[in-house]
């Protein structure tokens, strides 16, 4: 297991400076989102933190509200002989980068639960805990990070002679983020919230308030370029 927690730590540890601002500003959503007293708009009841889907929602708003391009997005798969069909919910922000091209950013609120184990050795439990509560990276980076967890999962099952359901296979744990989701409009529309759009950003106090034409979003992963009014 010490050659797979190494490739995970290098694989968390190269996030660029877009996708440290992305994630500071999640966790503050999340923040004020537990700490809210808040209905949940899925069933009326008390406590909306405790609910996935109202916790996506709201951090979706708040991130679009900061000023990025981010939207609640589903993934749908359908059953193959390998895996069943399922489908799965996270937040997605896209960044364009200077040379025009567009960067997918995975939110997933619950990254280490999503790998957790029942009768885990102590090498994968130690992997699992090395995962961020709260993952916020390029799709690409996610990639590598669900592909070394997996083979470590499966390793684990061998080891301890248990069988690997097929919603642990590595196609499966895939298909939740790095398919081709439902985006935006489509997405909320399921969950049935609708999608505010937030045209530009306005900061600074009442009295003197700046408007920024370009979007936040626009950096080469670690500088911002915005066109100041």
């Amino acid at each position: 297991m010490r050659a797979w927690m190494w490739m995970v730590q290098e694989a968390l540890a190269k996030g660029s400076p877009a996708e440290s601002r992305i994630r500071a500003d999640t966790e503050e959503a999340v923040k004020s989102m537990r700490a809210a007293a808040c209905s949940c708009s899925c069933t009326g009841r008390p406590a909306a933190r405790d609910c996935r889907p109202c916790m996506l929602r709201h951090v979706a708003d708040r991130l679009r509200d900061a000023g990025y391009d981010s939207a609640l997005c589903k993934s749908k798969w359908t059953r193959s002989p390998d895996i069943p069909s399922g489908e799965h919910s996270y937040v997605e922000v896209a960044v364009q980068t200077r040379s025009g091209k567009s960067v997918r950013v995975v939110v997933e609120l619950s990254f280490r639960a999503e790998f957790e184990v029942a009768r885990a050795s102590a090498g994968y439990r130690a992997l699992v805990t090395a995962l961020p509560e709260v993952f916020v990276g390029r799709a690409d980076r996610l990639r590598g990070v669900v592909k070394v967890m997996c083979a470590a999962a499966k390793q684990c099952m061998k080891d301890n002679n248990m069988h690997m359901g097929p919603w642990r296979k590595h196609k499966y744990m895939q298909a939740k983020w790095l398919g081709t989701p439902e985006r935006g409009a489509a997405a909320v529309a399921a969950a049935e919230t609708p999608v505010v759009a937030v045209p530009s950003v306005t900061v600074g106090s009442p009295e003197k308030q700046t408007k920024f034409r370009a979007s936040m979003l626009t950096f080469d992963f670690g500088r911002t370029a915005l066109e100041v009014a």
